[in-house]
């Protein structure tokens, strides 16, 4: 049974790369066009691994992250942010926010894929 992956951004060519990338290892992946779409499909779902942006329309990635932490299934579920965003001031709104790490695009696949093997196997 593939491993589940849920990958928010409204970037269009960035949710391609992600889900391209996933999926060519193996993994499963669903995509949400922004963090409304993503809190929605988090629902109706079960994922295994929250891939989100931070700068999105109707709901930004930490929005997201801190509605998401409080749904049960999702408490203990990895949540990594994918973003333009690197300094530190947003790192660590992101980690209190409730994100399990940081991923700064553009992303290096190889990258992507070590990041997500560590946190799902």
């Amino acid at each position: 049974m593939a491993k589940t992956i849920l990958t928010v951004d409204d970037s269009a060519s960035i949710r391609q790369m992600v889900s391209f990338t996933l999926k060519e290892a193996g993994y499963a992946v669903t995509e949400a066009v922004d963090g409304q779409d993503g809190l929605d499909k988090a629902r109706a779902g079960k994922f295994d691994l929250i891939f989100t942006d931070q700068n999105m329309p109707r709901m930004d990635g930490l929005s997201l992250i801190k509605q998401l932490r409080g749904l049960p299934p999702y408490k203990s579920v990895p949540i990594l942010m994918l973003t333009t965003e690197s300094s530190d001031a947003m790192k660590s709104q992101g980690r209190a926010a409730g994100a399990t790490g940081w991923l700064v695009k553009p992303f290096d696949p190889a990258k992507l894929l070590e990041v997500v093997r560590k946190v799902i196997g």
